[in-house]
């Protein structure tokens, strides 16, 4: 099994678990938007645009509740844990090349919202997976971000991101909570920062993520 097909499984049981009431590290959304989100970004590939693009924003929106509205929240979870679905199921690889990262993000998204939460122990080639792809997007992801980034994987690895003419902050982790923090999950990450306080400050702050 794929680490994709693996994190869609643990986060299909986290999700079956904990019902559609409960929070999630997205701002505003439940475990039932969570799930309506998973499934329009897989099998609705005319609303999906408008995750990432603002003027589309409204229409995506607007399929998820329809989502929501026709499918349930077990049925959305059944549609989740049955993926993938869309291209991802159809063209060999890009299940692994694209949800894996997807669903490890939306997996701790889950399990870091909840109480008591702790890092999980993942295996170090997933870490070392995850470390590759970050490398590949670090300056996508902390396009945003007012300082410079330097990015340094616990273990080997440096990455460098943000705004090249600031003053950089040191973010020192394993890969996937690095991957946390470039994704907009700053408070959520377990890392360390070093830097000047106010440049700390305003990137824990920024807007991150892709």
């Amino acid at each position: 099994m794929t680490y994709a097909r693996e994190e869609r499984a643990a986060l299909s049981d986290l999700l079956d678990r904990l019902g559609p009431e409960a929070t999630t590290l997205c701002a505003g959304w439940q475990t039932f938007d969570l799930a309506a989100h998973l499934v329009l970004r897989e099998r609705r590939l005319d609303a999906a645009a408008g995750i990432a693009l603002r003027p589309l924003a409204r229409y995506a929106a607007s399929v998820q509740e329809a989502l929501k509205a026709r499918h349930g929240y077990s049925g959305l979870v059944r549609l989740v844990r049955n993926g993938p679905g869309g291209v991802y199921g159809l063209i060999p690889g890009a299940d692994e090349a694209v949800n894996t990262m997807e669903y490890l993000v939306h997996h701790e998204d889950v399990r870091r919202a909840q109480p008591d939460w702790e890092p999980r122990d993942l295996p170090e080639d997933l870490e070392r997976m995850v470390w590759s792809r970050l490398g590949k997007m670090a300056r996508l992801m902390l396009r945003r971000a007012p300082v410079g980034v330097v990015l340094h994987r616990l273990g080997g690895g440096v990455a460098l991101g943000g705004d090249r003419n600031a003053a950089a902050v040191e973010v020192t982790g394993r890969g996937s909570e690095l991957l946390m923090f470039c994704f907009g999950r700053q408070e959520h990450a377990r890392v360390e920062l070093s830097g000047d306080e106010a440049d700390v400050a305003r990137l824990r702050a920024a807007r991150l993520g892709v």
